[in-house]
């Protein structure tokens, strides 16, 4: 299997076209129960870059911000270059939000964590209601400008808050974004509409969370019996009900699979390369996960296919960006890769 890069917006920045998703990292119980502990996170980590993946994404909130630790013990203790990696880790599920204080410290806390003095990669996990845009983007641009940041993204929000933010940016001279990562697969397509426009038109880098739709998308079946099917319930939040109808695009990505004789994870996959994306996020809890996802780039899907795929699709309630509500409290990261 031979590993594709691609470079992330306008930066020099080279990814390889899978990129694992660290959630599945960290100290068991502390965010989920299915996460995996340090020696099992080495072990898929170690699998990942033997593969030729070069990008990991992580956030601080993600176990506690043991995920972010496992990765960087990880490098340490395989003496990885650090200019072999391209680390990504996100900020907003901490206190403060996207206030400058904030992020000025939430940041350090990363890369201490992550064992590094800089990130190729640093993403607002949210859009914040509650901090003015120009404050939010002034800051980030100072990370960039203190050399603790190479590049900046953001993730699920509305197309009109990130074409806000962006055009702040741009006003005033200040980093502007270069990666979205937003929810999106085929059982949730609803960023077709805005965002994912706004990100092509303005040559951002799309890198999806969930392209498997928490599993969905890579068994027939809508539940099996795994740690995570019975105990993750974000995700049963996010596909549950609407289970009725996208069992149809399960359906057909299964029947597709069958004839091609690969995997259903591969034709996910290529669906998303198909689709302009830079580089899916792959969550995983074994190394055999990542050998699917690098040998679904071989994977070459039809404009016919595409539509068969695609043609069962309804419009689905948003998933990721949050709407205003002070009352609502404390949101929980819904992510799942």
């Amino acid at each position: 299997m031979t590993m594709e890069f691609a470079k992330i917006g306008h930066t020099d920045i080279q990814v390889s076209k899978v990129c694992v998703g660290a959630m599945s990292f960290g100290q068991p119980g502390t965010m989920h129960d299915w996460t995996l502990d340090y020696p099992a996170s080495r072990q898929v980590i170690q699998h990942a870059l033997d593969l030729g993946i070069n990008f990991f994404d992580t956030a601080n909130g993600y176990s506690k911000g043991t995920s972010e630790e496992y990765l960087g013990r990880t490098f340490k203790e395989n003496h990885i270059p650090r200019d072999q990696v391209v680390l990504s880790s996100k900020v907003y599920f901490n206190p403060g939000r996207l206030s400058s204080d904030a992020i000025h410290r939430e940041i350090d806390g990363t890369l201490q964590r992550l064992g590094t003095d800089y990130l190729d990669l640093y993403i607002i996990h949210r859009f914040d209601y509650d901090t003015p845009i120009e404050e939010t983007m002034e800051a980030l641009n100072d990370l960039v400008q203190a050399g603790k940041v190479r590049a900046i993204g953001a993730s699920a929000m509305y197309g009109y808050q990130f074409m806000n933010m962006q055009q702040v940016a741009k006003d005033h001279g200040w980093a502007q974004f270069q990666a979205m990562e937003n929810h999106y697969n085929l059982l949730y397509r609803e960023d077709e509409r805005e965002l994912m426009p706004i990100c092509r038109q303005q040559g951002v880098s799309l890198m999806p969370y969930s392209p498997l739709a928490a599993g969905h998308l890579s068994h027939q079946a809508w539940q099996v019996a795994t740690k995570r099917s019975q105990t993750d319930r974000v995700a049963m939040g996010k596909y549950d009900r609407t289970e009725a109808e996208d069992q149809r695009i399960v359906d057909r990505v299964h029947d597709l699979a069958e004839k091609k004789g690969v995997s259903m994870a591969q034709i996910a996959l290529a669906w998303q390369w198909a689709k302009g994306v830079t580089s899916p996020i792959v969550g995983s809890t074994k190394a055999a996960h990542l050998d699917d996802a690098v040998a679904a780039l071989q994977v070459k899907l039809t404009a016919d296919e595409i539509a068969d795929l695609e043609a069962p699709y309804l419009p689905h309630p948003i998933v990721g960006a949050i709407d205003h509500n002070p009352a609502a409290g404390t949101v929980l990261i819904d992510e799942k890769k």
